[in-house]
């Protein structure tokens, strides 16, 4: 018998309804695989790690779920899948501040969620334009540690993803910027966030295999998204069960069961800016492939 495929993905509400009913060897011919939970800045790392000289941990993994952000790192390993990711409009990043403080971030702390994250793309970009002076210091926190930090005065502004969108008031706090309108505005594309990805040592029929599960996972979410309820819920740190509904109606669209020539083109979009202004290695002919 072999092997169960071994995947992480985070335990936000969307990547936990889009794969409970594979989770759970709920896909007709499909067998459960091994399921890690890891935060997106963790997936990044494994990711980037996992090549033939990377980490054990890396090397364990065959499906991630990753930010387009760290995608062009990991070509070379990994094949982007036309399914299963978060890619749409009106879901970017946001910039928070304190109510009382100045517009400008020249010389300010910003948290981040990954120095590999599309968020922290997607911001880099807007910042070259918006804060002329340049930012201060950049550091690295899980994202559920952003808002407090931004609150509690231990940094300037967070750069936030997830349910933030729906529960930043609750922290007191203001957006000072919307990085997926700045970026929608731009190009009039969606908003490339979260990339499902498989190795390609698995070989082409079996990634295809991958991608009809993962496709079939997600339309039985929708079929029946009481099926996925409980799984949902007890793995999204408490939230809210209603924020949990607007965190998957926002995540969870027509671009998670297919890509498509529209959602390509937001990450060729996306990484081909990326690589233009240095912020990542340009991609290669047919690097996007499937």
């Amino acid at each position: 018998m072999a092997e169960p495929l071994r995947i992480a993905y985070s335990p936000c509400p969307n990547d936990t309804f889009v794969f409970h009913a594979w989770a759970h060897g709920l896909v007709p011919g499909a067998d459960a695989p091994e399921v890690t939970f890891a935060d997106i800045d963790v997936t990044n790392g494994l990711a980037a790690r996992s090549g033939p000289r990377g980490t054990e941990a890396g090397a364990e993994l065959d499906v991630l779920k990753i930010s387009y952000g760290a995608l062009p790192w990991v070509l070379d390993e990994y094949a982007l899948l036309p399914c299963g990711g978060a890619l749409g409009r009106g879901c970017g990043p946001l910039v928070l501040t304190r109510p009382d403080a100045p517009d400008d971030l020249s010389g300010k702390t910003v948290a981040v969620p990954s120095e590999r994250s599309t968020a922290y793309l997607l911001f880099r970009i807007w910042a070259a334009r918006a804060v002329p002076g340049g930012l201060g210091e950049v550091v690295v926190l899980p994202f559920d540690e952003i808002m407090p930090a931004v609150r509690d005065g231990r940094v300037d502004a967070g750069l936030v993803i997830h349910e933030a969108r729906f529960t930043y008031q609750e922290y007191g706090l203001r957006k000072l910027a919307d990085m997926g309108e700045a970026w929608e505005q731009d190009t009039g594309l969606p908003i490339p966030l979260g990339a499902i990805v498989a190795r390609r040592s698995l070989g082409a029929q079996r990634l295809r295999e991958i991608a009809e599960t993962v496709r079939a996972s997600v339309r039985q979410a929708w079929a029946d998204p009481a099926a996925s309820r409980g799984y949902v819920l007890a793995h999204s740190q408490e939230m809210d069960p209603a924020v949990a509904d607007q965190h998957i109606g926002l995540y969870v669209n027509e671009f998670t069961a297919d890509l498509g020539e529209e959602g390509y083109a937001a990450v060729r979009g996306l990484l081909t800016r990326a690589a233009a202004e240095g912020l990542v290695p340009a991609l290669g002919p047919g690097a996007l492939d499937f």
